[in-house]
């Protein structure tokens, strides 16, 4: 028996969430087409004003500007016809070097769609899919959307989190950040430390091209090189530190890729590893963060993870105690949490 005060209240949950699906193109074309950075600290601003500031159609900018004020992204002055970013908004939708900055995310969720039919034949077969065949630039999307995690966190409280890395790294250390991606991880430790050694990782080629462009960007860095290699075959031995930023999850044998990891590392060594924050039973990720773990995991770092040989397909949502349960199948005797953020917790692991 259907009771209507439920049905109500589930369609009024449905109507907001497709509300926020519909919203996602139209917050990246404002990202892409510059709207929100003409709008940051400009005041009240009129559709004709906006179109003109930002070279677009004042019909399209009319549009857009009612769109993201129904959203809440922007406020409305009914008796003057004005739009305006709040400050608060202006740091997740303009500000690029803003810790809450979401244009990687929005890419991020972009990216996904066109991949759509491909999952769902994963779905039926149990197969993979690789990372270079997502559609689009899901793997700049990813970079992004990481970026400024690592830049509020990276320096500020994860390293000086893990014992004694950090006096490790000002004297000079031997690091290889695995995994690596588009690179922002490795020069951002990088260009803090220059008296230590960075080898960035990936076995994603044209992620590496990507790190390298930006390598080549940063004048007088001269501590850190890129290359192509897997979790499992890097070379880099003799290690003080090896990070894995937001990567074990999505590898086909994480197992075989943590003892690599222990044969690399010095004696001293730590291995330390940035995974979404989930706790170990699937009712404690049952939250607005999970859901969107959740949803990535299953569209990308599933699809991955099945395409590689093993197919642990661990998921965004492992959480600790099945990681702890791969990094010490690896050889590690010790991890622990050493520092979390809401989205995020990182682990130390000791030989």
């Amino acid at each position: 028996m259907v009771d209507p005060d439920k049905l109500r209240q589930f369609m009024t949950k449905m109507v907001g969430d497709i509300g926020a699906a519909v919203s996602v193109p139209l917050v990246r074309t404002g990202m892409r087409l510059g709207l929100y950075k003409a709008m940051d600290g400009a005041g009240p601003i009129t559709s004709v004003a906006l179109a003109e500031k930002a070279g677009i159609s004042e019909r399209y900018a009319r549009e857009w500007l009612a769109q993201n004020a129904a959203s809440g992204y922007l406020t409305y002055e009914p008796s003057r016809k004005t739009f305006e970013l709040p400050p608060e908004q202006a740091m997740a939708f303009a500000r690029e070097d803003s810790h809450v900055y979401i244009g990687g995310t929005v890419e991020a969720v972009c990216a996904i769609y066109p991949t759509q039919p491909k999952v769902e034949q994963a779905f039926l077969s149990g197969g993979g899919i690789e990372w270079g065949e997502h559609a689009g630039c899901l793997f700049c999307a990813a970079g992004a959307m990481l970026r400024p995690r690592y830049i509020a966190n990276i320096l500020q409280k994860w390293l000086p989190a893990l014992n004694g890395v950090k006096a490790k790294l000002e004297v000079g250390a031997a690091v290889a950040d695995v995994g690596c991606g588009t690179g922002h991880s490795t020069l951002i430790m990088a260009k803090a430390f220059p008296n230590s050694t960075f080898v960035g990782y990936d076995f994603h080629e044209p992620s590496i091209d990507h790190a390298r462009d930006q390598a080549r960007l940063t004048e007088g860095l001269d501590n850190v090189r890129f290359e192509v290699a897997t979790a499992k075959n890097f070379s880099a031995r003799d290690l003080d530190l090896v990070t894995f930023f937001d990567v074990l999850h999505d590898l086909g044998d994480p197992v075989g890729a943590a003892a690599h990891v222990r044969q690399s590392l010095k004696p001293d060594g730590v291995w330390m590893l940035m995974e979404p924050l989930a706790g170990d039973a699937t009712e404690d990720n049952l939250t607005p963060v999970g859901r969107i773990a959740y949803a990535l995991s299953a569209m990308a770092c599933i699809p991955v993870s099945l395409s590689q040989e093993v197919g642990a397909a661990l998921g965004a949502q492992a959480g600790q105690k099945r990681l702890a349960e791969v990094i010490k199948g690896g050889g590690f005797r010790e991890v622990r949490r050493a520092a979390e953020t809401p989205f995020n917790m990182v682990l130390e692991a000791r030989p």
